[in-house]
């Protein structure tokens, strides 16, 4: 039998919701639409759902507004069958019922970040612990602590062994031969970077080598450490540099190219820092094609660093760029459709609602609270009295009369300012909720299980004592 499906709106949106789901054609599930009696679905209560809802229900699942606030479960429990939140958009829901492809995996990953601490011998363990700690948090596999030229490291056997009681993976990161001594002795994991004449060190100490040619970008000295390593049995990463833009990049793609092909089953390393850090462009899009470049060569390591403003979210953007090449190259796709992490500065569908739609929406409303919603020719601001569309913010404050109005007039600033934004930058924007920048910004921790606080175009405003 078919799925019956209950979908549960308000005034304002049941015409579009009705429209949709007719449009949608045969589907393999039956639907139908309960209208609950208020205007906005999304803030009625708990209560006002199980006063309102008609029992009992003869469908197999309720689907409420995705921007509901309510305990599901204690719902699921009363009603007797599952209720669940959609999308918070009504223009989301045929992907949300599968008219999109399945939904998208991206918990996986075959990519380990290294993440350096550039100037750990002058900084105390516990600072290290400190920043190992965030640095894992945000994705970080490996903390690679960065030794200094002429800066002495006295307390770097400490450091690896307090790393690796709390749990982490630690490389040692020194052009110092005896300081990758020292780490590999101390219990690193891992050593950059050793090259055919250094090999010995991770013999003696039991770890893991990144090598690199001697010098650096000579890929048949490359070769010939990983041969050599091979030989004596040590596992070994190999790293052919990545050189910036103008001082190499092109040539360092090449390398990389070829020793892919030199040594087809390799592991590898690429440090992205050198285009990240050294070229004054948002990261993200940089992260991202760096990252694709990995997956197509089976480079399963990349070490990060983070030292300029401007790459402060550098672990966040290659956690998610190797989790969306991982997920398209695993359904051999492009990477499109796999998520919007890295689209931190424009959506790709920002507006949900055309101005027509928004016409009918704003003609229905009977009440003196101002709907705030952007599209493609503006930003519309509406209530009961009065439907306005402009590009800017201050161009609409005159015609919304809330000058007497301080709390109003502030929020409405505030969101219209929000609304400018976004409709700026072709971002979605939802009137009352923060600017998603994907991983470009820490989204707020929201329970969705209780109602929010009523906002300031709800919320009644308070008389003075002195107040008529």
């Amino acid at each position: 039998m078919s799925e019956r499906l209950l979908f549960v709106t308000g005034h304002l949106a049941f015409p579009r919701l009705e429209r949709l789901l007719q449009s949608l054609g045969e589907t393999p599930f039956v639907w139908e639409i309960c209208n609950i009696g208020v205007k906005v679905a999304a803030l009625m209560t708990e209560a006002i759902l199980l006063r309102r809802l008609p029992r009992p229900l003869s469908v197999d699942r309720v689907i409420l507004p995705g921007r509901f606030r309510g305990n599901l479960d204690a719902l699921t429990n009363e009603l007797g069958v599952p209720v669940v939140r959609g999308p918070d958009e009504i223009s989301d829901l045929p992907a949300y019922l599968g008219r999109g492809g399945a939904p998208v995996d991206l918990t996986r990953s075959d990519i380990r970040i290294f993440a350096e601490i550039v100037d750990a011998s002058a900084l105390p363990v516990e600072t290290l612990l400190s920043r190992a700690q965030s640095l894992r948090g945000k994705g970080a596999d490996v903390i690679d602590l960065g030794c200094l030229p002429d800066t002495p490291f006295p307390h770097l056997e400490d450091a690896v062994q307090v790393l690796k009681g709390e749990g982490f993976k630690v490389s040692v990161d020194s052009f110092n031969h005896e300081e990758l001594r020292r780490g590999g002795l101390g219990g690193a994991d891992f050593l950059l970077s050793l090259d055919e004449g250094t090999l010995d060190i991770a013999a003696d100490t039991g770890t893991t080598p990144i090598l690199v040619g001697s010098p650096v970008h000579d890929l048949d000295s490359l070769v010939r450490a990983a041969e050599a390593a091979a030989r004596r049995d040590l596992p070994f990463i190999v790293d052919p540099i990545l050189d910036p833009i103008h001082f190499g990049f092109a040539a360092s793609l090449v390398r990389y190219v070829a020793a892919r092909r030199r040594l087809p089953e390799a592991e590898m390393m690429m440090g992205t820092g050198n285009l990240t850090e050294l070229t004054e462009v948002d990261s993200g899009g940089l992260t991202g094609v760096l990252i694709g470049l990995c997956s197509e060569l089976k480079i399963r390591n990349v070490l990060t660093v983070q030292v300029s403003p401007h790459t402060r979210r550098t672990i966040e953007e290659h956690d998610a760029a190797r989790r969306l090449m991982f997920a398209s190259a695993a359904d051999g796709a492009l990477p499109k459709g796999y998520g919007a992490g890295l689209l931190q500065l424009h959506d790709i569908a920002p507006y949900p609602s055309t101005p027509e739609e928004i016409a009918e929406m704003a003609g229905a409303v009977r009440d003196l609270n101002f709907r705030i919603v952007t599209a493609a020719d503006g930003i519309h601001v509406f209530n009961r009295d009065g439907h306005h569309v402009a590009r800017d913010a201050f161009s609409l404050f005159p015609k919304l009369g809330v000058e007497a109005d301080g709390a109003h007039g502030f929020y409405l600033g505030a969101e219209l300012a929000k609304a400018e934004i976004a409709f700026a930058l072709g971002k979605r924007y939802a009137q009352d909720e923060v600017l998603d920048w994907g991983v470009g910004a820490d989204q707020p921790e929201e329970e969705r299980d209780r109602l929010r606080a009523a906002g300031h175009t709800l919320r009644p405003k308070e008389k003075n004592a002195d107040d008529p």
